[in-house]
């Protein structure tokens, strides 16, 4: 097998790009630390997700923008990121912007379509890939479309839905668990999350080939795929039929007329499905027309993992997970794996501030099979509860808040100065340095970034191990999740009689013949 350089949780050298003549130039100083990725480096498949309002100041009025994300893609570069989510980033009254006035526009708090192209090119000058938030099962209520629905006499009426004589007014929506139907003078509309944000009718052909036209607008300006919120929603509105095999198919139908209309543009359009489910099963008819979707049943397993420090029903999650998978159809898949998002809370806050299980979260889920996303922030271990908008708080970039930081709101949790960029990028053993050295693992064995998957059984609990081969490679990946040394000797001949260690986290990881010494949470790869 291939040998490859070991790594071990030193800081990558790096110079943060300056996002203002203000702006601090931000350089790590391990010497003895691996370089940065180069461009030419292997992709590393690693998504980041980004709230642009959150991120980065250029023009000082509090607000992330555009060009923010554009001064720092070198951060992200640095990171070894291939690719970014944006948060919604077209025209929208709210701070969030998942109830949109304009799908052809961009909200002018974030800059101008300029800003939004001069980011795109940046970015793909970098190798890294920009996916928009596609936020089409509704619209908000103030869209000139919703505006002109209201008289029944308007084409646009018939883009929405409305309750007839025979409508139960006090259904429940499977989105949100409140009334579905919502009243306007006389008669009421369809609203899965809430009455601000109108379901479109996509019975209605003119709805499909609009939002088409909408997909194929960003994707003309080079966009290279799309996050689609709520991608089950669009047919599964009423609680009563959630999971309804009908309502899923027609979720299916709709979403691969979409695709095909995309991929006409782009044939190798990204396209990653939030469906949110409790089961492998309920993910899986989504994969054929969409390529990808969320994991959320894997998220959650692997922070109750983390947090016991007990492998639980992880082992048995992702064999169930996979034979879902392949048994959804012949297309190919990617499975987006993910901890966090904006919809939940923090990881280091459901892990109470546990530095150590919070390491062991990110080394599972950025050893396994598929997309894994990064919350922004997360690798510096930012925290925040429920309410939203605490889980959406300013990306930290300097121990003081100064130039370019985002203002949109205060910080709920007040995590100090080492929380930030400029204090971990220093430090060999933080913990932005930890998701340095885990990114560029993926990025340096392909088994890891594209390989298949097959569980070990270790005998212990709170060991976790895994094969992973791709055409050229195969790798054994074992964590010990747990706060105390472990030893493992695999029965038989599961290793190879000249198996050694390629990657470890921890320098105390060792291979003894046969027997694995790992110290507490520690994680090792072996060839």
């Amino acid at each position: 097998m291939s040998r490859y350089r070991l790594f071990t949780p030193l800081a990558f050298l790096f110079a943060m790009a300056c996002g203002s003549a203000a702006s601090t130039t931000l350089v790590a100083q391990a010497s003895d630390a691996p370089p940065a990725p180069a461009a030419t480096a292997a992709a590393s498949g690693v998504y980041y997700e980004i709230f642009v309002r959150a991120w980065y100041d250029t023009n000082g009025d509090g607000i992330g923008d555009l060009n923010g994300v554009t001064a720092r893609l070198d951060y992200l570069k640095s990171l070894g990121i291939s690719g970014i989510w944006l948060m919604p980033i077209n025209n929208s009254p709210s701070y969030h912007g998942y109830d949109i006035t304009d799908y052809y526009g961009i909200n002018p708090q974030y800059g101008s379509m300029q800003d939004f192209q001069h980011l795109l090119d940046e970015a793909h000058k970098r190798g890294i890939a920009v996916t928009m938030d596609m936020v089409i099962n509704h619209t908000s209520q103030q869209h000139p479309w919703f505006l002109a629905a209201r008289d029944p006499a308007d084409p646009h009426h018939a883009w929405y839905t409305w309750a007839d004589s025979h409508a139960d007014l006090q259904a429940l929506s499977t989105a949100s668990d409140r009334k579905i139907w919502h009243p306007l003078g006389g008669t009421h509309y369809l609203g899965d999350f809430g009455g601000g944000m109108p379901d479109l009718n996509y019975d209605n052909p003119a709805v499909r080939a609009e939002m088409i036209k909408v997909g194929r607008y960003w994707i003309a300006k080079g966009v290279d795929g799309f996050r689609l919120d709520a991608a089950k929603h669009i047919y599964d509105d009423f609680k009563a039929r959630t999971h309804d095999p009908e309502i899923v198919a027609k979720n299916v139908a709709w979403w691969s007329e979409f695709h095909q209309g995309l991929a006409s543009i782009n044939p190798k359009v990204t396209l990653v499905g939030e469906v949110m489910a409790e089961s492998p099963k309920q993910l899986a008819p989504y994969l054929k027309p969409l390529g990808s979707i969320f994991d959320f049943p894997l998220a959650e397993q692997l922070i109750l993992s983390a947090k016991s420090e007990r492998v639980g029903k992880l082992d048995q999650l992702l064999e169930d997970t996979y034979a879902a998978y392949r048994g959804a159809g012949d297309a190919p898949f990617i499975d987006s794996t993910f901890l966090s998002n904006h919809d939940q809370e923090r990881v280091m806050s459901r892990l109470d501030g546990d530095g150590q299980r919070m390491r062991m979260a990110a080394a599972m889920l950025l050893t396994l099979p598929g997309r894994p996303y990064i919350y922004y922030g997360e690798e510096l271990g930012m925290e925040g509860r429920k309410p939203d908008e605490n889980l959406r708080e300013p990306m930290r970039w300097q121990r003081q808040a100064g130039a370019g930081e985002s203002r949109w709101k205060p910080s709920s949790v007040n995590q100090g100065e080492a929380v930030s960029v400029q204090a971990e990028q220093d430090d060999p053993a933080s913990l932005l340095n930890f998701y340095r050295m885990l990114i560029s693992w993926r990025s340096q064995v392909g088994a890891l970034r594209d390989g298949d998957l097959q569980m070990q059984v270790t005998g212990n609990p709170r060991l976790l191990a895994y094969w992973r081969q791709d055409g050229t490679q195969r790798v054994l990946v074992v964590h010990n999740l747990s706060g105390q040394a472990a030893s493992w000797k695999p029965a038989g001949q599961t290793l190879p009689k000249d198996a050694s260690v390629l990657l470890k986290s921890k320098p105390e990881v060792a291979l003894e013949g046969q027997t694995l010494k790992l110290p507490a949470y520690s994680t090792v790869v072996l060839h």
